[in-house]
């Protein structure tokens, strides 16, 4: 009869940290149907929707990040802190974990510290090419790192680097939605090149304005675009296109919930420059124009960027100059065949399918050691 598996999972604030880490618990499921999983993410972000919507339990604890502009503010933080820490080391009691997975982000640091320090083995996971602050803390505790990038020995003991890739979202592998069929979901012509321009859920302000004050550009290209401008942004740009004679060849939404449907119509993907984003552009094999988020935490997402145009696997736009040059950049790049292709074959080499089923592996079997 082999032991009952209790694992936490821990982390989130975005989706980057939070489909990586859904995933794992998917994968982790699949190999052993009795394990028992809890999530422990931070009160008032992202994950406490979206994890019991995936069909698991989660706890949250009362941390948030430091303050840089006010520092009075911290003292603030500093008791959310303590007494995070608190409620983590009863989270254990109550839960007792036989393992412990760190996927990034404020509630990974509190729980995964205690956890250590209990001696539960913990696994951290690191999405970005530039280590965060979190997982450079944790890792002196963590048994193993699992991470997406080489040469990640500038951050963390190479003994104990797993090079895994960063898990994506299952839907994006297994749909079968054929590109007649997704371009048709649009209302678009499948005989068009298409470009797909993406800033996340809430969206992005660059790649917006890139594609409003270039209007002209859109109506006079024979190509035709999905345009998703994010939550935060779409009543005003829904107001701003009003003004403007309607064009045939935009499709504008606030959210794109069948993403599968949208990378099958693009053949080319404006995004900015996220690690699971990229994780997913590798795997799919998709031509893509980065255009990294200046406001993450040492610039990441720039460094995410380079690693795949240091190998021609991608496009690259600072996001300073992305409203003068995004967008005829990318319709030049959609109607150049050769270099789609070659976008494409080279970012397919830098994928690292079956992310999640190696990580859960390297879970359970500490789960088993301890």
């Amino acid at each position: 009869m082999e032991k009952e598996l209790r694992i936490i999972i821990s982390g989130g604030g975005t989706g980057g940290h939070i489909f990586p880490a859904i995933s794992i618990a998917n994968a982790i499921k699949a190999k052993r149907p009795d394990a028992k999983i809890l999530f422990v993410g931070a009160l008032g972000r992202m994950e406490m929707q979206r994890v019991p919507a995936a069909g698991y339990e989660i706890k949250g604890l009362p941390i948030c990040g430091f303050d840089r502009k006010n520092l009075l503010k911290n003292i603030k933080v500093l008791y959310k802190i303590w007494q995070s820490q608190r409620m983590a080391k009863q989270i254990i009691s109550d839960f007792k974990p036989m393992a412990a997975v760190g996927v990034g982000g404020y509630a990974s640091g509190p729980m995964l510290n205690k956890c250590a320090d209990a001696g539960i083995p913990c696994l951290i996971q690191e999405q970005n090419s530039y280590a965060g602050v979190t997982n450079k803390l944790l890792a002196k505790k963590a048994r193993k790192i699992c991470v997406a990038y080489e040469g990640m020995e500038r951050f963390f003991p190479a003994e104990k680097i797993v090079l895994t890739g960063n898990p994506v979202r299952q839907a994006l592998l297994e749909s079968t939605i054929t590109r007649e069929e997704a371009l048709q979901s649009f209302g678009l012509d499948p005989a068009k090149k298409t470009i797909l321009l993406v800033g996340g859920s809430l969206g992005a302000r660059t790649v917006n304005e890139s594609i409003l004050q270039h209007l002209d550009l859109v109506e006079q290209s024979d190509v035709q675009f999905v345009w998703q401008t994010g939550k935060y942004y779409h009543e005003s740009i829904m107001h701003q296109l009003a003004t403007h004679k309607k064009l045939n060849n935009l499709v504008v939404t606030d959210f794109i919930s069948d993403m599968a449907a949208a990378y099958k119509a693009a053949d080319l993907v404006i995004s900015r420059a996220g690690a699971s984003s990229i994780s997913e552009f590798c795997l799919i094999g998709k031509p893509v124009v980065l255009v990294p988020s200046p406001n993450v935490a040492e610039d990441h997402q720039t460094k995410n960027a380079l690693a795949l145009v240091n190998r021609q696997a991608a496009l690259y736009v600072k996001d300073a100059e992305a409203p003068d040059m995004l967008l005829s950049l990318a319709i030049s790049t959609v109607n150049d065949n050769e270099r789609l292709q070659s976008l494409s074959r080279n970012i397919l080499k830098m994928a690292l399918p079956n992310s999640a089923d190696i990580i859960a592996d390297e879970v359970i079997g500490m789960a088993l050691q301890a």
